[in-house]
């Protein structure tokens, strides 16, 4: 693997241990409501090495060799925090007595309703997944405020994609080889069965794995460690889904050492937040351990949590000033119901084992194996020779009329001649039928039937020119790891790991529903003769529901990983250092021979070898009991994903030209000052990613140059910028003061600048250049000029001011204010390369392309801040010996409107096109937007039997 030996070399220093007196402080640790003692709490001396965790019994002895003062802090996961000033006296005892740990009813609920956001997964309309979801556990004021308050507008994590983040269960790692990305749907609806977590954030150590500049995410599922009891939840919501219901039974540890938790849960909506989006989502868990004996155990975990989820569209400012803000184009009613045509289904199931060895009383090793199957499906409408059915097409609004030109006076542009009539008749047509009419579509489908008299008595299945259709991934991932931790000494700990996995997704596109035709043809109508066939092998095919068109081919893509870390802990300094080896290889084996590309579509491609290295370390100075600095700092190399490897991954086994692995440079320092009443952390980072790859699939008009004018210069692209470059740099502060024991107040700040640091290179993909003598397909257009134009899809400025009270009667109610700026508009490569200047009919610049221009049509578009109002609080009774909870929270109390992203459309691929658009009083082809929710509310009651 070409380590260098020198690293291990400086990893094993020699650690001299001299008997010294010590103090003992001890104590023991109850549970609020039952006032049982509570095992395997964390109790540590901040800022020493000294930690222990509570016995069966709750307690717990630290011997302390030093007097002085002290902050001892209790932990535990679902539980507040306990901080105590504490003063230890050489030669003298010191027994704390009992400690009561309060369930952290706050941060739970906090939770549950951060899962709300983080489940819609936006990656299927153009803006980044959210990485709330990473901080759902964690304590500090920044985090909660990042992954509560913060997440409806699509915050992220020092301007990151959850892709840089790694998220395993039980040590086993579930980031998508395909895009990076977890896919959380996977385990949505477990809440009671995910809440076992550990987190880093940033580059800083983890027991589990070397982990991405964002952090990693630990989800331990062991069926032993959950305590005993059964728990039923009941939520109702407006947000993605109505309503929640969720029973979890666990049963602790049994005295024959067989444990096992038991979870299933229901989320549907007949229509959420936005019109005609459905939600189905259901949920079971279950897990069994077998303690064999004191040095084995044996741990099964099985997932299954189908979920579908009608999508919400994008619209342009005209589209949202003639309906409303909850305007969606992609449903309609057939038979007196909605009927969503863009529909998210996630079905993949997940078997895990785990087997667990204590080795001695400082060493283990964890190993597992996974097998995940199943499949992800997103749906749309499929139609040959017919019109668009979407409702919202460009044609179908007044702003087609209202921008039309005469045709080209030579060099120049022709003169605008607003057609207010039709655009008036279109304005009407389009708000009676402002959703899919999905009659229309199986009347298009059907051939009358007449009777004697030459008259219509019914109709007949014909070949359908409208078809409900799935971009299909049928992913089989077979994984498997090992974990291995030592304590070499009081001073020195060892972490190491390795982890292998074998993917085959199957993509394909797949019929589901005729729409009242008897057959669907397998051809591309926008091609004629043999480039029209989509499988050679098999042309003129009549594609029946139920099977596979269009598309077809396989993924296949091996990973192997295995890193090492080691941890040095001092009286006055902490540092780790850890290397990481990862080998990828990919490749694609297509299915169907492609009339467009005969010679470099069926079979498989080359295979794609990737080998990346990785290091990280950090030190924290510890000033005292209450002050710490951390410094950390990573420089990682990373393959690109499966997703940017192959532009055209449908049709062809083509591979990006010099695709280069991306490198990534990360440094943070932090301030950390704790005490019982006060507390405080600044943070500040820079991050540098290198020779980053992305693909985009669009429309395009005017952007070629065949010879034949401006009427054969469209057609439908691929886009890959590669040798990208982005710098994200900012700073992270929160502070947390008790003013009394009852009011708490809170402040997060998180204030970044996140650019693009170059100008890429751009490629275009056009199917329509393909011959049988030349394949090739790209065309080179150079640079893109992106260089310091901000990265778009999450606010770059975040505020948040909190005020919470909580009742010693186990009520609260906590309020805050977040402002949240810097949230731009995703801007068009295209648009931004010399070839935007150049008349494709004439291969001269436009004369009308001056500087001044330019720069106004160019210019990123930079979304309005917005500013929130949140409310949320709880209460808990004890009913004999079961418990009660209560949690509300209202967001967005005002009611204000805002939009969480959005981007250029592309469509107007030169200067001419794009300028006599936009000078127009409503362009067709402005910028497209999503949507944030308004007001929504969130209530949840559970019951702990």
């Amino acid at each position: 693997m070409r380590i260098p030996l020198l690293y291990f070399s400086l990893l094993f220093p020699f650690v001299l241990l001299f008997p010294q007196n010590s103090t003992q402080v001890s104590g023991t640790v109850l549970e609020s409501k039952t006032l049982q003692p509570l095992s395997s709490v964390v109790v540590s001396l901040q800022n020493t090495i000294l930690m222990q965790l509570t016995s069966t019994n709750g307690t717990f002895v630290l011997d302390v060799i030093n007097s002085g003062e002290y902050l001892l802090l209790v932990h535990s996961q679902g539980y507040k925090d306990i901080l105590l000033s504490i003063s230890v006296s050489e030669d003298k005892i010191l027994n704390l007595g009992t400690l009561i740990l309060e369930e952290d009813v706050v941060s739970e609920q906090q939770s549950n309703t951060i899962r709300l956001l983080d489940e819609e997964v936006q990656d299927d309309n153009g803006s980044s997944v959210s990485t709330s979801i990473l901080l759902q556990s964690t304590k500090d004021a920044f985090q909660q405020a990042a992954a509560f308050n913060w997440g409806a507008v699509r915050f992220r994590m020092r301007g990151l994609d959850s892709e840089q983040a790694t998220t395993l269960i039980n040590g086993v790692k579930m980031n998508k080889v395909y895009d990076g990305r977890p896919q959380w749907g996977n385990w949505g609806g477990l809440n009671d069965v995910t809440r076992n977590q550990e987190l880093t954030i940033g580059t800083t150590a983890s027991d589990y794995s070397f982990g991405g500049v964002l952090g990693t995410q630990e989800i331990n599922t062991r069926a032993s460690i959950f305590r005993k009891g059964t728990r039923i939840t009941f939520s109702a919501t407006n947000t993605n889904y109505n309503w929640r219901t969720i029973a979890t039974h666990a049963s602790g540890l049994m005295s024959n050492g067989w444990a096992y938790v038991i979870s299933a849960g229901k989320r549907w909506a007949n229509e959420g937040f936005f019109d005609g989006t459905t939600y189905d989502g259901n949920s079971v868990f279950v897990g069994v351990e077998k303690k064999i004996n004191d040095k084995h155990s044996l741990n099964f975990s099985g997932f299954y949590t189908p979920n579908a989820r009608g999508k919400n569209s994008p619209n342009t400012d005209e589209v949202i000033q003639l309906t409303s803000k909850n305007y969606n184009a992609y449903w309609g009613f057939q038979d007196g119901k909605q009927r969503n045509a863009r529909v998210k289904t996630v079905a993949e199931p997940i078997f895990m084992v785990n087997h667990y060895f204590t080795i001695n009383d400082h060493s283990n090793l964890q190993s597992s194996v996974m097998y995940q199957t199943g499949k992800i499906s997103n749906s749309n409408i499929d139609y040959q020779n017919a019109n668009s059915p979407d409702p919202a097409y460009y044609r179908k609004l007044p702003s087609y009329y209202l921008s039309l030109y005469t045709a080209d006076q030579g060099e120049y542009s022709g003169a605008f001649i607003p057609d207010e009539g039709n655009a008036e008749k279109s304005r009407l047509q389009f708000l009676a039928n402002p959703q899919i009419d999905w009659a229309a579509l199986y009347r298009a489908n059907q051939s009358p039937i007449l009777d004697g008299n030459g008259k219509i008595s019914g109709y007949a299945p014909a070949q359908s020119h409208y078809v409900l259709y799935e971009d299909r991934t049928d992913d089989t991932t077979i994984a498997g790891n090992s974990l291995f931790a030592t304590q070499i000494n009081a001073n020195v700990m060892m972490n190491a790991g390795a982890s292998f996995s074998n993917l085959q997704s199957h993509n394909y596109q797949k019929l589901i529903d005729l729409l009242g035709g008897a057959y669907f043809e397998d051809f591309d109508p926008y091609y004629k003769g043999s480039q029209s066939q989509s499988d050679l092998n098999n042309p003129n095919r009549k594609v029946l529901k139920g099977e596979a068109y269009g598309y077809n081919f396989n993924y296949l893509a091996q990973t192997f990983d295995a890193f090492t870390q080691f941890r040095f802990t001092y009286k006055t300094v902490d540092f780790y250092l850890a290397q990481s080896f990862t080998s990828t290889s990919y490749q694609r084996e297509g299915l169907y021979k492609n009339g467009i590309y005969e010679s470099n579509s069926f079979g498989k491609s080359q295979k794609l070898n990737f080998e990346n290295f990785g290091f990280k370390g950090g030190m924290i100075f510890k000033i005292s009991g209450r002050q710490s600095v951390t410094i950390n700092g990573a420089h990682l190399t990373k393959a690109p994903s499966l997703k940017s490897s192959f532009p055209n991954a449908r049709l062809n086994n083509s591979v990006i030209s010099s695709l280069e692995s991306e490198t990534i440079n990360s440094l943070d320092a932090s301030y950390v000052f704790r005490s019982p009443k006060f507390q405080t952390r600044l943070t500040v980072y820079t991050i540098t990613q290198q020779n980053a790859t992305q693909t985009s699939f669009f429309y395009a008009e005017g952007i070629f140059d065949n010879g034949a004018g401006y009427t054969s210069t469209n057609g439908f692209v691929g886009q890959t910028m590669s040798h990208l470059n982005k710098s994200n740099q900012g700073l992270e502060w929160s502070v947390e003061y008790n003013i009394n024991s009852t009011l708490k107040t809170t402040l997060a700040v998180a204030y970044g600048q996140y650019f693009y640091t170059n100008n890429p290179n751009l490629h275009i993909t056009n199917d329509a250049l393909a011959t049988v003598d030349n394949p090739n397909t790209t065309i080179d257009f150079g640079t893109a000029l992106l260089k310091n134009y901000k990265q778009a899809g999450m606010p770059q400025q975040a505020y948040s001011v909190g005020l919470e009270y909580r009742d010693p009667h186990y009520w609260w109610l906590a309020t805050n204010i977040n402002y949240l700026d810097g949230r731009y508009v995703d801007v068009s490569p295209i648009a931004r390369t010399s070839r935007f200047y150049t008349n494709p009919a004439s291969g001269f610049t436009f004369p009308e392309a001056t500087e001044e221009r330019a720069k106004i049509l160019l210019e990123q578009e930079k979304l309005q801040a917005v500013a929130l109002l949140n409310v949320i609080g709880g209460k808990s009774w004890r009913i004999q010996k079961r418990y009660l909870g209560l949690f509300f929270s209202i967001n967005n109390v005002l009611d204000t409107y805002y939009k969480t992203g959005g981007y250029e459309q592309a469509r107007n691929a030169n200067f001419r096109q794009r300028n006599q658009d936009l000078a127009s009083t409503a362009p067709s082809f402005a910028n497209k937007y999503f949507q944030g929710y308004g007001r929504t509310y969130y209530l949840n009651l559970n019951l702990s039997l």
